[in-house]
């Protein structure tokens, strides 16, 4: 497109001109235009609106001065004319000049945010409107090396749509297999081969989980007359019915409330975006790890000694959306930090936090959660007392160890296959652009 001339837009796009009151009579009975997504699908609404509105005639160019370069715009293909607010603007175009596809298609391109950037003050930031668009000056090659173009553009992209199923498909494949691991490991299946060559050991901890059970309800008793935890109501037997499924020999089901020091809620009190000490949310709660994002943070000295984590200590988000309740996550103590409301520390004893971070990441503890939610308006809710009620596998010591070894090495592979998915969608993106970049570049030989 080298040996072309720079011409502005209007030579190609016509503004459809009028501005209407919301309730003028030409625009009252309409239909409205509610947004163009950033596929170019229109999407039109019974609803009215207060602002001040535009005619759009089937067949027009329509495109929102919000986010034309993010590919919201397209033709209007309905047979009644519609309204939209003045953030849109409308245009006959001239299909003898220009090709409504590659149209589209450059008005995503680089080269146009590029004229955009060097040719409207405040560039992209800028509502487009049609004072903007039509006096942009862009190279435009004829109509039948538009059409070309656009033809060479869906080949392209065919192949990269069938690209990203295939990716969105390993991503799905991946992420099953995630739960698969972690689900078969507190079966016992990841470790059943450990377990032939270390049999159970009768009143031995690290290898009979009733064993280890008793220690822990002595230990818990211990630290209940040293004033260190507080007693608990007794909670009921488990009954038979009631277990999800089968337990290896040496396994044994017990309740959350049996094996842990207690349950807290954390901080109510409002924190900032400075301070000394980072305040963990819901939001950080993410997929058995925390995320050290979008962090906020308090100067409180008595709040810092009340809620301040320990290494170890498991963060159970009791409250949020249905695919965030219960999820939970390890604290790994390598820097300071506390918790809030929402969320609910709890510390198995003499058992590894690892091992339960990986059974409170399982289907069944997820299936657990959905069970046992309390759902209310954009919201699902797990409290403390349902939390120590959830039905537990306990391996004994030495197989809970051999079970976080294992699902560790397994879960390291998918991480790096699901970087490798990642790097492939991005690359993907990329090559998009690039193509983009590449066609519709002002300089190209």
């Amino acid at each position: 497109m080298s040996d072309l001339k720079y011409k502005p837009l209007s030579e190609f796009l016509k503004e459809r001109k009028g501005r209407f009151k919301p309730n003028d009579p030409a625009v009252v009975k309409l239909k409205r235009l509610e947004k163009i997504d950033f596929t170019g699908q229109i999407h039109i609404s019974e609803k009215s609106s207060k602002t001040d509105m535009i005619i759009i005639n089937p067949g027009d160019l329509v495109i929102s001065g919000i986010n034309v370069a993010k590919g919201a715009l397209a033709v209007y293909e309905g047979n009644e004319p519609i309204t939209a607010t003045i953030h849109f603007s409308s245009y006959k175009f001239d299909k003898e000049k220009i090709d409504i596809s590659f149209l589209k298609r450059f008005l995503k391109s680089p080269a146009f945010i590029s004229n955009i950037q060097n040719q409207v003050k405040g560039g992209i930031k800028t509502e487009i409107k049609p004072k903007h668009l039509l006096p942009l000056k862009v190279k435009i090659p004829t109509l039948t090396e538009q059409q070309k173009i656009s033809k060479h553009f869906d080949s392209i992209e065919n192949s990269l749509t069938n690209l990203s199923t295939e990716i969105q498909n390993q991503s799905t494949i991946l992420t099953s297999l995630r739960q698969s691991i972690l689900q078969e490991a507190i079966e016992g299946k990841l470790t059943s081969a450990w377990r032939k060559e270390h049999p159970v050991v009768k009143g031995n901890p690290d290898y009979d989980a009733e064993a280890l059970l008793e220690k822990i309800k002595a230990e818990k008793e211990r630290l209940i007359k040293e004033g260190r935890i507080k007693k608990q109501k007794p909670l009921p037997p488990i009954k038979s019915e009631e277990m999800p499924f089968e337990l290896p020999n040496g396994w044994v089901w017990t309740m959350l409330g049996e094996v842990g020091e207690g349950f807290q809620y954390g901080s109510s009190t409002k924190s900032s975006i400075k301070g000394k000490c980072p305040v963990l949310r819901m939001g950080n709660i993410q997929s058995g790890k925390i995320d050290w994002k979008n962090l906020v943070y308090t100067n409180n000295k008595d709040e810092i000694k009340q809620f301040k984590l320990k290494q170890n200590d498991l963060l159970f988000n009791r409250s949020n959306s249905r695919e965030l309740v219960g999820k939970t996550a390890l604290f790994d103590g390598k820097q300071e930090a506390i918790f809030a409301g929402y969320l609910i520390r709890f510390s198995p004893l003499l058992s590894l936090p690892k091992y339960f971070n990986i059974m409170m990441s399982s289907t069944l503890h997820r299936e657990w959660c959905n069970q046992n939610k309390t759902d209310a308006i954009g919201q699902s809710n797990i409290n403390a007392t349902k939390l120590q009620w959830f039905l537990a596998p306990l391996p004994p010591l030495s197989e809970q160890q051999a079970i976080v070894s294992r699902v560790e090495k397994l879960l390291a592979i998918i991480d790096e296959l699901e970087k490798q998915v990642a790097r492939r969608k991005e690359h993907a993106e990329q090559l998009m652009q690039s193509v983009l970049r590449e066609a519709f570049r002002g300089d190209k030989k």
